[in-house]
């Protein structure tokens, strides 16, 4: 491998590690928002609330069927 390869794996290795670091972060702090019903009270839960999960949890599931080449992005 020649010194500009070298420094070109070492620069994307260090790119993709510090998205990663941001991406675990977003997932950590979803995470806790989940264990609290995203601050949903059941007394008082509305249709907007189920909406707004319902088009987060197909944000979610895009990023999913990306990784893992399900439905549209399947080979």
């Amino acid at each position: 491998m020649t010194d500009r390869a070298a420094r070109n794996q070492e620069n994307s290795l260090a790119a993709f590690l510090a998205k990663k670091a941001e991406f675990d972060a977003l997932l950590a702090e979803l995470q806790q928002a989940s264990e609290d019903h995203f601050g949903a009270d059941p007394e008082t839960v509305r249709w907007g609330e189920a909406a707004w999960l319902s088009d987060a949890t197909a944000k979610l599931k895009d990023v999913a069927d990306q990784h893992f080449r399900r439905g549209e992005y399947a080979l």
